[in-house]
């Protein structure tokens, strides 16, 4: 049976490095999806590009964005238009209830968004990953009994893996990956649309500008949070490679 998929992110470009691969596949095999992004990254680097106000490097990131929507298949892309690196100094519950207003217009069948450590210790990603998931549990009355949203946190354990710092780490257990080998074209070529990102992009995924996607692996991972209208506490760490598969039906 296909599915709506709804992924909430904090800033253009978190989609393609946190979910890329999942979200081109889940478009390619008939299911909706459904990007919610908070803000349009008007603090970013600019990259090539030379901008006189913020509000041009947001109108331009939003342009990005939607040509990475075109590549991955989204099928709508609603912003929130907040103002970027501000999430975490906005009223957390107006956040929450503006995501789950959200939720319960579309009715998702799967919510994903930022762990609790927003990947990389952004203020805007812990924010948008807190609201998100307490919009979920808000939302959950407005569904029937039985068909509640199944609430998954996005994870990149690699992300790292060619950058001279580190992330957090009291990170939480990963449960579940997404086979993307058939899609890290997509992913790549997401990747490419934010050339206003390219320091973010050649830091993470060295290469990818040129055209050179073996940086890219074949899994992106998941953890599931809430099922069923229940909280799910799974603290068990797995090996990568022995997490079960993702199922995507």
């Amino acid at each position: 049976m296909k599915k709506r998929w709804l992924f909430v992110f904090a800033h253009p470009d978190d989609e393609s490095f946190a979910a890329g691969g999942t979200i081109a596949k889940l478009s390619g095999t008939g299911h909706e999806v459904v990007l919610a992004c908070a803000t349009s990254g008007c603090k970013g680097k600019s990259g090539e590009f030379q901008f006189a106000t913020r509000e041009e490097l947001a109108r331009h990131r939003e342009e990005e964005q939607r040509s990475a929507c075109s590549v991955l298949g989204v099928a709508e892309l609603i912003l929130y238009r907040y103002r970027d690196g501000e999430l975490k100094s906005i009223d957390p519950e107006a956040l929450a209830e503006r995501i789950r207003s959200t939720i319960a217009e579309l009715k998702p069948d799967v919510v994903l968004t930022f762990p609790p450590d927003g990947v990389t210790g952004h203020p805007d990603h812990i924010a948008i990953s807190q609201a998100t998931e307490k919009a979920v549990a808000l939302a959950e009355a407005e569904y029937p009994e039985g068909r509640r949203p199944s609430f998954y946190y996005t994870s990149i354990p690699h992300y790292y893996d060619h950058c001279q710092d580190s992330g957090p780490k009291d990170t939480c257990p990963i449960t579940a990956r997404v086979d993307i080998s058939d899609y890290r074209q997509h992913k790549g070529r997401a990747l490419q649309a934010y050339r206003s990102q390219v320091y973010s992009v050649n830091r993470a995924y060295p290469g990818v500008m040129e055209d050179d996607f073996t940086v890219i692996r074949n899994y992106e991972y998941y953890t599931l949070v809430r099922a069923n209208g229940q909280h799910v506490q799974d603290m068990t760490k797995t090996a990568l490679s022995e997490l079960p598969t993702m199922d995507l039906t």
